[in-house]
């Protein structure tokens, strides 16, 4: 008994570590995403210089799993959730790599002096879902709630739409506004940074639809 007890102790330590990696994911992408609209170099540098807190509960969610599966020995859906958190934290720890790209496109429209030739409305939108996404997706892991899990791939289906309709549209200001074109081109890299973000996003639904049932299911 003290043996389950202190799995599960453990276990929560590690919900906990993947919650704070949520946390701080999410906040990450708003602020790369404002930095963009806003051209605020200072809120871009922001997220850059969190990353490596992200990256350092990364790791201590890879260290506490391989302590637990080497000494604990779990088996089953104990055995799943441990698979499942460590995917979990690499999914995250990319998604924040992804926002960091979009702080350093923002940082590249400052140091080259390009302009947003137009207000940005799709790309915070994206954003916005996106978040939502990996809200769910920590709550769902946590809750262990297929459910919910399930439900964000239509939240991706969404995004994925999005994304064709602005790199579409970014297609044909390059046409028409060519004194834009580069600034148009770093848009379409944001859209892009975004929609792999939300692929990310469900294949942690994914993880938590392996931990509930055992079997691995393609929501992409």
């Amino acid at each position: 008994m003290a043996v389950i007890r202190q799995f599960d102790t453990s276990l929560e330590e590690v919900k906990h570590l993947l919650l704070d990696m949520g946390e701080k994911l999410e906040i990450a992408i708003d602020k790369s995403v404002k930095s963009l609209s806003r051209m605020d170099v200072n809120l871009a540098r922001e997220v850059l210089e969190s990353d490596p807190a992200i990256d350092g509960l990364e790791d201590q969610v890879d260290k506490k799993v391989a302590t637990l599966i080497a000494t604990q020995q779990p088996v089953a859906k104990d055995l799943r959730k441990l698979v499942a958190a460590l995917k979990i934290a690499s999914d995250m720890e990319r998604m924040a790599d992804l926002a960091c790209n979009i702080a350093e496109v923002t940082l590249h429209f400052a140091k080259d002096d390009l302009k947003l030739f137009k207000e940005l409305e799709d790309i915070p939108k994206m954003a916005h879902i996106i978040q939502t996404m990996v809200h769910d997706g920590i709550n769902s892991y946590i809750d262990a709630n297929v459910d919910m899990a399930k439900a964000m791939a239509e939240a991706d289906d969404r995004v994925d739409r999005m994304y064709e309709g602005i790199v579409k549209e970014l297609l044909e200001d390059m046409i028409q506004l060519q004194d834009h074109t580069e600034a148009a081109l770093r848009l379409s890299f944001v859209a892009r940074y975004l929609e792999r973000i939300a692929d990310h996003a469900t294949n942690i639904a994914e993880s938590i639809v392996y931990i509930e049932t055992g079997k691995r299911e393609d929501l992409n």
